[in-house]
């Protein structure tokens, strides 16, 4: 189709010639063949026929021959968890295992306190770990799942020597997503977490492993907390009891406090976590759900 020409589209349609029948073709003279002319003819095309059914017979059957290459069989790609995964792919695979705490109680003066935190879930039957003091003293605690769907939940187990405590909620998600516990870390490693620092739900940040068996001093009477992971991705208060994670998409840790020397309770670069199986009360996780 050519352009518009006054506005009206012009089309081209290519059509034969029109100069006229074409001419005949003169018939070939009809050519006598001797007999051993007949008899090579027919001869190579015997060959030709003989050649190609070989070659049919050699595509169907694959040619029982060494020489002749196995075709390979089809084979999956390598999961997704074999390899390092971005900070942006670990939010997307993490972000349904994380759950917002809310707590009601009273204080030592009978005042109503409300408080924040995040928790993740960490088995196939619901079972969320935090930290424990994100429900310590609480007389309600209700979890809200990242697709909306809203539970209470009561302690299940509680390990304040660690600052661990598990919850059992009274409802699930229509779709579960436990998260996958991790093992040890290294200095360097790159790690992701995810909480609701401040009332910001759902939050990523990133970071590196930043030390190994640092030691948390206890306030008000309790007693210090050792072999804490140190990271420098951002947490604030909210953050509690979320999970800390490597780049293979595994919790290796939850987060429990951070460096606050200002008394500002603000991220200055320092926060810890209690390594996932010390939080489970063993040893190195190994990149299983294990029972709670």
């Amino acid at each position: 189709m050519n352009a518009e020409s006054g506005g009206r589209a012009v089309m081209t349609v290519l059509r034969p010639d029109e100069a006229g029948p074409p001419e005949p073709v003169p018939a070939e003279p009809k050519t006598r063949w001797n007999t051993a002319e007949l008899r090579r003819r027919v001869l190579i095309g015997a060959i030709v026929v003989w050649a190609v059914a070989i070659t049919a017979l050699v595509a169907v059957r694959g040619g029982g021959s060494g020489q002749t290459p196995a075709v390979a069989a089809p084979s999956a790609s390598p999961s997704p968890s074999e390899t390092p995964f971005t900070v942006a792919e670990i939010h997307q695979a993490l972000t349904p295992s994380v759950v917002l705490i809310e707590t009601t109680g009273h204080d030592s003066q009978n005042r109503l306190e409300a408080g924040t935190g995040t928790g993740v879930i960490a088995n196939a039957d619901g079972t969320v770990m935090t930290a424990f003091h994100v429900v310590d003293g609480a007389e309600a605690i209700r979890l809200t799942y990242a697709d909306g769907t809203r539970a209470a939940a009561r302690i299940a187990r509680q390990q304040p020597s660690r600052d661990i405590a598990t919850l059992t909620p009274d409802k699930l998600p229509e779709t579960l997503v436990p998260a996958v516990l991790g093992g040890g870390s290294r200095i360097g490693d790159l790690v992701v977490a995810i909480g609701n620092p401040l009332g910001l739900t759902f939050s990523t940040t990133s970071g590196v492993v930043s030390g190994l068996d640092r030691k948390l001093n206890g306030d008000d009477g309790k007693q210090d907390i050792e072999g804490l992971i140190q990271f420098d991705a951002a947490v604030n208060p909210g953050n509690s009891g979320g999970p800390l994670i490597n780049d293979r998409g595994q919790v290796v840790g939850i987060v429990i406090a951070l460096a606050n020397p200002s008394g500002a309770g603000t991220f200055i670069g320092i926060g810890f976590a209690v390594p996932i199986g010390a939080a489970l009360g063993g040893g190195e996780g190994d990149g299983q759900s294990p029972p709670l």
